[in-house]
């Protein structure tokens, strides 16, 4: 896929650039983002500039990987990063982290929510699944925040660092959003006992 940007009310979301190693680098320094995602602990500069130079641009053409460099306006700092996981046709998985003193604000939340409508309506995905290592509670309170239904515990389901661990997982769907879906959906019908 060709990188594109989008826009929200208060957000620029465009693909990683070469000019964005440094910022990157520095909010990667944060322990909580080093914790609960998967970035390279310790994150070294070598890192940051692998992402935005080779990494995230060949993750585009080769439609791996979505991500996105939130910010406050076309020339406003670094807020959040917002990536999507493409595992298989019609299969995505997004993820994001958010620099320290910008968290609590609601600019995830409006940049996950800016991404999915436009996975639902440009991309045509039809379901869009976000996971994170139980604990993490900002990155759930975020998922909830945009929509997503929290649809269990996955056992031993996410690598981190050679280690498995639990996490939750979440869906969510056009018409949580008010959007059409590109497939029919049936959903299942409760059985009682």
């Amino acid at each position: 896929m060709e990188p594109l940007t989008l826009t929200t009310d208060r957000l620029v979301l465009r693909p990683f650039a070469p000019s964005d190693a440094e910022e990157v680098h520095a909010v990667c320094q944060d322990p909580e983002i080093q914790r609960w995602t998967q970035v390279p602990s310790p994150y070294e500069r070598t890192h940051a500039e692998a992402w935005v130079n080779e990494i995230s641009p060949a993750s585009w053409r080769e439609d791996r990987q979505y991500a996105f460099a939130v910010r406050l306006g076309a020339d406003g700092p670094l807020v959040a990063s917002v990536g999507v996981h493409v595992h298989g046709p019609g299969a995505y998985e997004i993820g994001y982290w958010a620099a320290k003193e910008h968290r609590g604000r609601g600019y995830v939340t409006e940049a996950v929510t800016g991404v999915a409508r436009w996975l639902f309506t440009e991309v045509g995905a039809g379901r869009l699944e976000w996971r994170a290592e139980v604990g993490n509670a900002g990155s759930r309170a975020v998922a909830e925040k945009a929509g997503f239904r929290v649809e269990g515990t996955l056992r031993a389901a996410l690598g981190v660092r050679g280690t498995l661990r639990d996490c939750w997982v979440g869906g969510l769907l056009p018409s949580d959003l008010g959007l059409p879906s590109p497939l029919p959906y049936l959903p299942a019908v409760s059985a009682t006992p």
